[in-house]
């Protein structure tokens, strides 16, 4: 089979001999794909020490309760409601999807295509400057009369609908305004990224050459794309209940609080998957190259990854068994949720696959995609426990839940995360990062992780009930087993966030001292590799974008750098 190799050629497709604005204007409003990821990269960052501070304030709280905890001071039982609900928010609306998807999605998409920049570079921009407003108005709903928003982040009515019930109306509002705005700036950038991927491809670049993340990634943006409208029609119903009264979820007044559970979870699921997908796609190709491998099953990766966008329509009301939806409903959708989790398992056993029998690197971004697929697949196997309606009776809203829910978003906003960064940061910024504090910082971090929650599956399985502010309350609850369980996770947390210190000192001083990165310092065999790092404006000089072809030579020319192999070829 003849393989494919990069060629830089003159004249076609070339980028415009365009300049972006200079000085400070060129990181606030420029128009280049880089850029525009930095700003959705860093922002997701910044929220995501505020999502850590507040895990950190009430776990504290619940390992502690009545302490003043150092740096907040006592914590109310309204706060620790807003507490709880914002950090939900901000780590899943404002840390994965802008990391996930934004980042990643804009610094890769152009470069491993072989494409100057993306399509709409304006309308890029305004998705970041949208993202950036609606950040902006969820930190000011913490700090309106009567405080931050505190009816947990799915919102549920009454809780979030009428003034008898949530006490922060304005803050629910300007949560409620957040969220919204967010979901404007996501549609805005999934825009480009399809249309981006399917018409700025670099000549001789088929579809089934089109790097796995890159798929992953406008999967993702169809799947939020397809489902985030009803929750916009439900968004706008309770935005009206609590503004101006009307009953759309108040069952005195004709109501049904239900309806918006449909609208939610019919958009929740998806949502799981909409930021899946990205950490699969960064995880499979970075295993890959550090593996010394192809992807076992490129094609069969993505036919699944369809399969499961289009299953994860089907398997919302697994969340609702014990709202009182009728119980044969109940069966089907305990039969789609264990559908669901067949390609999802096809896609891990796809993974070891293409680890049997590589030459595996212990890089430090290979660890973290080990450990991406370590702790996903707890997540996934304790998924199946609450996907059957019987479980789920008695786990439903216990600390199992919240568990389990960690197991799967942390592995997908944290590991995933650090495993792009720390593998695509030489290409970023030109530079290494130190590896040995590169795995200082991932033993520290995995580790305490698993600290913090396997304690919470256990208090779980005792029939902890989560969003209790103090468990001082519940006698039956306040053992001392399980007091000593809390403290075990809120002492693991400290120790996790402490260990993102040397992230951040690794990373400031790798920009500074690093060692000089080079084109292609992991010897990887995509488009993003052939430019140099950090890539100029316009991605490669003018008038030579790549042009992938398929060469004579079985393997391509090994001396050479610039080759580019396709991840679906067979050996």
């Amino acid at each position: 089979m003849a393989d494919t190799a990069v060629d830089v050629h003159h004249g076609e497709h070339a980028h415009d001999d365009h300049h972006g604005p200079s000085g400070i204007l060129k990181y606030i409003w420029s128009t280049d794909h880089k850029i525009i990821a930095m700003q959705y990269m860093f922002t997701g960052m910044f929220m995501a020490v505020i999502g850590g501070f507040m895990a950190y304030v009430f776990r504290m709280q619940l390992a502690f309760p009545g302490i003043s905890v150092p740096g907040f001071g006592q914590v109310s039982p309204g706060e620790y409601n807003a507490l709880v609900t914002n950090h939900g928010s901000i780590m899943i609306f404002w840390v994965a999807m802008p990391v996930l998807i934004a980042a990643f999605g804009n610094y890769l998409i152009p470069l491993m295509i072989g494409a100057d920049d993306m399509v709409f570079p304006k309308i890029n921009r305004l998705s970041y400057q949208v993202f950036l407003l609606s950040a902006i108005i969820l930190l000011v709903s913490l700090f309106v009369e009567g405080g931050g928003f505190g009816g947990a982040w799915t919102s549920y009515p009454p809780l979030s609908a009428s003034g008898e019930y949530n006490q922060t109306d304005l803050g629910s509002s300007l949560w409620l305004a957040a969220v919204a705005i967010e979901f404007v700036a996501f549609l805005l950038g999934g825009i480009n990224f399809i249309v981006t991927l399917m018409n700025s491809r670099a000549p001789g670049m088929k579809a089934y050459d089109i790097p796995l993340v890159c798929w992953m990634i406008v999967i993702a943006s169809i799947l939020f794309m397809l489902s985030v409208g009803p929750l916009v029609a439900g968004a706008v119903m309770l935005f009206f209940d609590q503004t101006i009264g009307t009953g759309f979820y108040d069952p005195a007044r004709g109501g049904d609080p239900i309806l918006w559970q449909h609208l939610f979870w019919f958009f929740g699921h998806p949502e799981v998957y909409v930021v899946l997908l990205p950490a699969i796609g960064i995880t499979v190709d970075v295993i890959a190259t550090f593996a010394r491998k192809k992807i076992f099953g490129y094609k069969m990766v993505l036919y699944t990854a369809v399969a499961t966008g289009v299953l994860s329509f089907f398997v919302w009301a697994h969340h609702q068994f014990i709202a009182g939806i009728d119980p044969r409903m109940a069966n089907v959708f305990t039969v789609t949720t264990l559908l669901i989790s067949v390609p999802i398992a096809e896609m891990c056993f796809v993974i070891i696959a293409t680890l049997y029998g590589g030459a595996i690197r212990l890089t430090t971004p290979m660890l973290w995609a080990l450990a991406f697929m370590a702790e996903f697949l707890i997540g996934g196997v304790t998924g199946i426990f609450l996907g059957a309606s019987g479980a789920d009776i008695y786990f439903h809203d216990t600390y199992f839940v919240l568990a389990h829910f960690h197991y799967t978003f942390f592995p997908i906003a944290i590991i995933g995360t650090f495993c792009g960064f720390t593998y695509w940061f030489p290409k970023m910024f030109g530079r290494m990062m130190n590896d040995t504090l590169g795995k200082i910082h991932f033993w520290g971090t995995i580790i305490p992780f698993n600290f913090i929650f396997i304690p919470l599956f256990v208090l779980g399985m005792g029939g902890q009930h989560r969003r209790i502010y103090n468990y001082e309350h519940f006698p039956e609850l306040a053992g001392a087993d399980m007091y000593q369980l809390r403290q075990i996770a809120t002492i693991a947390l400290l120790v996790m966030l402490a260990f993102q210190l040397v992230f951040f000192y690794n990373w400031f001083v790798s920009l500074a001292k690093g060692e000089k990165a080079g084109k292609n310092p992991w010897k990887s065999n995509t488009l993003e590799w052939t430019t140099e790092s950090p890539p100029p404006h316009g991605n490669w000089p003018k008038d030579e974008l790549p042009n992938v072809y398929r060469g004579p030579y079985e393997y391509g020319h090994p001396d050479r750098e610039e080759d580019y192999w396709p991840q679906n070829l067979p050996s």
